[in-house]
């Protein structure tokens, strides 16, 4: 005789799955964010910079295509990198009206930066895994990320970014 919670589907071990997906990656860009803030940086900032310094001289159109951001969205937080000194714009020879990114020394070092948080902030969300189902775990997200054509490397929230100011880091 089985019992009426283990005839019922949603008692399945995979009946949360989708919830604790989003639960955890709800929590992981928040923490994500609070460890950026001692760097004055926003989420959208960290990713900008990340891809720019691998693909230097890459034209803001590219970038906001590679990142599915609205272009206005793009140049107010390009701005903002710009201001800061931690990358420049620099006009391209065959086409004056398009710009070229370029990260800036201090750009390069808060790449630096950013990538030893990162490594923190995965440390600190994975500390429950040893290291062969951190790798099984990465190794399944992949192919679920594939699976719903996410681009890598690239947060799907950028595509929901609007179109004004973003929050200033600062608070």
């Amino acid at each position: 005789m089985t019992s009426a919670r283990s005839s019922d589907p949603s008692s399945s071990p995979t009946a949360e799955l989708a919830f604790l997906l989003a639960q955890v990656g709800a929590h992981a860009a928040a923490r994500f964010a609070e460890r950026l803030a001692p760097l004055k940086l926003l989420p959208p900032h960290a990713g900008i910079l990340r891809a720019v310094g691998q693909s230097d001289g890459l034209s803001q159109a590219a970038l906001s295509e590679r990142l599915g951001m609205f272009p206005s969205r793009l140049v107010v937080l390009l701005d903002a990198l710009e201001e800061r000194g931690l990358l420049e714009r620099r006009s391209t020879p065959e086409d004056r009206r398009s710009y070229a990114l370029h990260l800036t020394r201090a750009g390069k070092e808060m790449v630096q930066q950013i990538g030893r948080v990162a490594e923190e902030h995965k440390e600190a969300l994975c500390a429950a895994l040893d290291g062969a189902e951190q790798a099984q775990l990465a190794a399944l997200l992949r192919r679920i990320a594939d699976e719903q054509a996410l681009t890598a490397g690239v947060h799907p929230g950028y595509r929901k970014l609007g179109r004004g100011r973003p929050a200033d880091p600062d608070g």
